[in-house]
């Protein structure tokens, strides 16, 4: 079964994949499809790269599918962290298909 290599980037906390030219990108449809134990190996070993540079931490491989041309997490938990919170669609990744919210003329708070 395809892999691909995720981490959190550190200066920001966001789920990132590691990418074509030892890259992190934040779009799991981006990242490098492993196909095979021996490439997610030895691309584990070139992505720790970005955690000895304190770029990225937490790094882990997980199985993915290919469905209808795009790729697709099979694990739940990866799904989430692919799409962003699961209480609140019009946050995370999973709003940026939504309508953008009314414009805000200032942004004071009432108290």
């Amino acid at each position: 079964m395809p892999q691909v290599i995720t981490a959190n980037r550190l200066r920001d906390g966001a789920v990132v994949y590691f990418g074509p030219n030892e890259r992190w990108v934040e779009g799991l449809q981006e990242a490098v499809l492993l196909p095979d134990p021996e490439s997610v190996k030895s691309t584990l070993e070139r992505a720790l790269v970005g955690e000895k540079a304190n770029v990225v931490l937490d790094l882990f491989a997980f199985d993915v599918e290919r469905s209808g041309g795009e790729v697709r997490p099979i694990h739940i938990r990866d799904a989430i962290r692919a799409s962003g919170p699961t209480v609140r669609q019009d946050l995370g990744k999973q709003a940026a298909d939504l309508q953008p919210a009314a414009v805000v003329e200032n942004d004071d708070v009432s108290i």
